[in-house]
Order: C-alpha cells, then structure tokens, then sequence
C-alpha cells in the first residue's frame, strides 16, 4: 500500500503535501464561511466564488499544461507554491483588520484560480518522474490519501478555529503551511529525477494535444467521464455548506464535521485504491454512477446523522472516480504529451465547477438546498451513460478508420507486386 514511500523524493513530496494540504483544506472551510458572513447567507455568493476560483482553468488550464511540458517542473512548483502562499496571507491580512469584503474574496479565489491552471497540471504529470511507471498508480492513490486525509482534519479543525477565533487567522496559517511544501521540492535530489526532455517551443502544441486525446479512447473515456461528473461533483463542497447551514440550521463546527464526513470515505477510497495495481475500465464507470446516486440519497436524507453517514460512501466513490481516471490517463500517455494531456485532465476535472457552483447556488435558492444535491446526483447519472456512449462511437470511428488505413496498405502493397 505504501511501497512509493521507497523513493526519497516522494517522501519529501508526500510529507510537505499533508502539511500544505491541511492547510489548504482549513483556508477552503474558512473561505466557504467567510463569504456565507459577508453575503449574509446568500448561497449564490458562495456558487460564485467557487466559479471565480476554478473559471481560469476552464479559460487558461490547457496552456498550464503545455508550460507544464516545456520547463523543468520542480521549478514551476516553487514559484505557483509561493504565489499560492503570499496571497492567503494578503487576505488573512485582510480580514484580520477588518477590511475584507465580497469582491475581495472573488479577486482572491480567480487569481489563485491563475495561478493553478499552471500548478495542477504540472504537480500531476511531476509525480511519474518521481515514482516511474511502476509505483504511479500507487503514488497517485496515495497523493489522493493525503490529500483527503487533510480533508478530515482541516475543516474539523478550521470549524473549532472559526469558532474561537474567527476566519482571518486561518488564511495565515494555510500561507505558512506552504513552507512545507516548497522546502520538500528544494531538498529533493534532482539527479534521481526521471525528467522527460522539455518539449520546444512550437506552433499548434495546444491542437497537437487535443488531436491526441481525440484519437485515444482509452484516454478519453476518462477525460469524459471526469467532465461529466465534475460539472455537479466539483461544487459538492458548496452542498455541503448549503445543506448544512439552511437544511439543518448547523453552525461552523458542524458545517466542518460534515466536511470532515466526506472526507473519511474519500481517504479510505483512496487507501483501497493505492492497493490496486492496474485502473480498471469498469471499475471507474461503477463508481461514477455510485457517486451520483449517494448525492441523491444524502439530499434526501431527513436527519442531520443521516445526512452525515451517506457523505462517507459519496466521499468513497468519488475518490474511486478521480483516482482510477488519473492514473489511466497518466499510464496512457506518452511522455512528451503528458503535461498537454493532463492539463486536459485538469481542465475537464476543475472547469465543470463555473457552471455546476453557480446552478448549485440558484436551484438552492429556488427549490432549496435539498433538491439542489438531489438534481446533481441524477445529473450526474446521467452525465457517465453519455460519457460511455460518446466514448464507444468514438472508438468505433477509430476502429473503421485504423481498418481502411490497413485495406489501403494491402491494396498498395498488391499494386506494387
């Protein structure tokens, strides 16, 4: 299960990883809360954060990609790592002095949402040259394990925290938990590195990666599947708050108890996931179609500790989903494409928000919280079976197309004899 721990640039990956993570995870709890405060509980406040943060990727994410492939990743880390950390502190600074308003927070959310686009893609594609191809799948589910495992302590304690002392010392401590991570980087041992040549700088670079994935089924079902799902699973994180807050009348303590919730079957999805040796096909789809209907059954919850217990399942299934297609797509793509092709990943994985945060936000103050997370989860369902039935006509064009390709050599190689 943690065979990747072998290697020593993972270990000093991983153990900054948890401590930024957790960070991170406290400053996205405070931030939920913050604007809830500042909007006076308008739930399309919040949807549009969540827009704001994850609209560059959905404007600029593929360009990260190709940055991704064209310069040394370790460097690219250090610099979006420190940018992501001066700007927690200028709005922990912000709040702290009383200052911060609305705008504020969106201004904050679309720059890091900037600097991202480029982070995501290239701390994705960096860890294979850690690991090899071997132990990726493996790293990749235990990157997902971290990851979710600050999950569970970062809203829990980010909840206490608001409590006491409200939500501007949260952002200046995720700034000093970046520290973490960039030291991990600079330590690493660049020499044990498996660093594919940086690709040129070249015209179509951006087409030539779509091109690509077009012609990989086997890459774009993934690709689709995550798209899908991600237009109402990405603003899952704003149900929850919107569940929480108008649904049961829970303060910020219980908002990140809920949090945490999702974050325990997403930490042993992971777990489970880092024990298996090769992504499967119907494995992915199986947890896909789980997802949405756990969403269906916690909007439909009718107590609070039911509400709490479905999160955990959901947390699983989703995890499930993001793990297997990482590790699908990073296996099938070629080296020098793997930067172009995760920046696809990214973009389809975190540009689904800036319409499902919104929707989310505007159902729940149409019709309320509850069928709002009932309306995604259908959605949802619906999303994977068009995903699968895009993906087999797509293979069936490039079956025909590979054939004639095959009959044209014949046909050649006979006239020639």
């Amino acid at each position: 299960m943690f065979r990747s721990l072998r290697t020593y640039n993972y270990r000093l990956f991983a153990s900054g990883g948890v401590i930024s993570n957790v960070g991170t995870w406290m400053q996205r709890t405070a931030q939920d809360w913050l604007v809830l405060d500042l909007a006076h509980g308008r739930g399309s406040a919040l949807g549009v954060t969540v827009a704001l943060q994850f609209l560059p990727t959905m404007l600029f994410g593929m360009f990260g990609g190709v940055i991704a492939d064209r310069y040394p990743k370790r460097r690219i880390l250090i610099v979006a790592q420190t940018l992501m950390g001066l700007l927690a502190l200028t709005m922990g600074v912000l709040v702290i002095t009383g200052t911060a308003q609305v705008w504020h927070v969106y201004a904050m959310a679309f720059t890091l949402g900037l600097v991202s686009c480029v982070e995501v893609p290239t701390r994705q594609s960096f860890v294979v040259e850690m690991v090899g191809r071997r132990d990726l799948p493996n790293a990749i589910a235990l990157n997902s394990s971290t990851f979710n495992l600050a999950r569970v302590v970062g809203p829990a304690v980010a909840g206490l925290l608001i409590s006491w002392m409200g939500t501007g010392p949260i952002f200046v401590l995720n700034a000093v938990s970046f520290a973490a991570v960039i030291s991990g980087l600079a330590l690493m041992r660049t020499s044990e590195l498996r660093s594919p040549e940086p690709v040129p700088r070249g015209k179509g670079q951006l087409r030539e990666g779509l091109r690509y994935v077009g012609g990989r089924p086997d890459l774009l079902l993934p690709l689709l599947l995550v798209a899908f799902m991600a237009i109402f699973a990405q603003s899952f994180s704003t149900s929850i708050a919107l569940m929480a807050k108008q649904a049961f009348g829970a303060g910020a303590s219980s908002f990140g108890v809920a949090s945490s919730a999702f974050a325990v079957g997403a930490f042993g999805g992971a777990l489970l996931a880092a024990r298996r040796v090769k992504p499967s096909r119907r494995f992915l789809i199986a947890g896909a179609l789980c997802f949405g209907l756990f969403q269906v059954v916690a909007g439909l919850a009718p107590v609070y500790a039911a509400f709490l217990l479905m999160l955990v399942p959901a947390g699983m299934a989703m995890i499930t989903v993001n793990t297997t297609a990482n590790t699908m797509v990073q296996l099938g793509a070629s080296p020098e494409m793997r930067g172009r092709v995760m920046g696809i990943y990214v973009l389809v994985f975190t540009g689904g928000a800036p319409i499902g945060a919104p929707l989310v936000g505007w159902l729940s103050e149409l019709a309320g919280p509850r069928a709002s997370v009932v309306a995604a989860g259908l959605l949802s369902m619906c999303g994977v079976c068009l995903a699968v039935l895009v993906t087999r006509m797509v293979a069936a064009r490039v079956a025909r197309r590979e054939e004639s390709a095959r009959e044209q050599i014949v046909r050649g190689a006979a006239a020639a004899a």
